[in-house]
């Protein structure tokens, strides 16, 4: 199947703006570290009410919705792409584990890029099917893998200062990895099959936003305890999960 001119500019678009948030670990670098630090458990909050969101709000109904429905092909589908990110996240920390001390470039900063690459091969290739599916899909799933990207790339941006680079060789290799997410986007729109990206590619990507929501940021709100600052992250997660409702007039 072609994929129309538009789709292309509109994806191509929204995932070169999602690659130039690699650059946001110079933050750091303007605000203070300590600063940082003090905001960025909002914006993990924020992130995954916007993940939980999209899934449930715009994914998951997009399938329920589609000729074949929300069948069994759909839920394995579901359920593969929490799997594939376990697995991947598994691979990741045997790495850390494994890989000799020795090398040149410190191996977690090794795995914090290759990991990156991969996430933000599949990132691209799951905004360039939400885009191909429905334009107004593909705007909520960009804006939700945009706003996970940043506490992200944040936290990569620290692990390759803190294995030894400097802040600028750490921003130009973020930016490099964040580039596989037009290698995501352009291999997905050539080889696009609507029918296919509705019935496996989609509810793989709700299964992947529901793991990294579930398992990687909700997590690190558990770490602060305090009732006052507890209340914050859950108005933030709920103001995420606002923003995905609020796109549903738009479509």
């Amino acid at each position: 199947m072609a994929v129309p001119a538009g789709t292309w500019v509109a994806a191509l678009g929204a995932v070169g703006g999602i690659s130039a948030i690699s650059l946001v670990g110079g933050m750091g670098l303007v605000v203070g570290a300590r600063t940082l630090d003090r905001y960025l458990i909002l914006i993990i909050s924020f992130a995954a009410g916007a993940l939980l969101g999209d899934a449930f709000l715009h994914l998951l109904p997009e399938v329920s919705e589609s000729e074949a429905g929300f069948d069994l092909t759909a839920s394995l589908s579901l359920l593969t792409g929490v799997i594939a990110f376990f697995v991947l996240e598994k691979g990741l920390h045997w790495h850390h584990s494994h890989v000799p001390h020795e090398e040149v470039l410190h191996p977690v900063a090794v795995s914090s890029l290759v990991g990156d690459a991969l996430h933000n091969f599949v990132d691209g290739a799951i905004v360039a099917a939400s885009f191909i599916v429905d334009p107004a899909l593909g705007v909520a799933t960009a804006i939700a893998v945009a706003l996970h990207e940043i506490p992200q790339e944040l936290g990569d941006f620290g692990i390759l200062v803190h294995a030894g680079m400097t802040p600028r060789r750490a921003l130009l290799l973020n930016f490099l990895t964040g580039l596989a997410a037009v290698l995501g986007a352009v291999l997905t729109m050539l080889f696009a099959n609507t029918a296919d990206l509705e019935r496996y590619l989609i509810p793989f990507t709700a299964g992947a936003f529901v793991y990294i929501a579930s398992t990687d940021l909700i997590p690190e709100l558990h770490k602060e305890p305090e009732p006052g600052k507890s209340a914050a992250q859950v108005a933030f997660l709920l103001a995420g999960v606002g923003v995905m409702a609020a796109l549903l007039a738009f479509e």
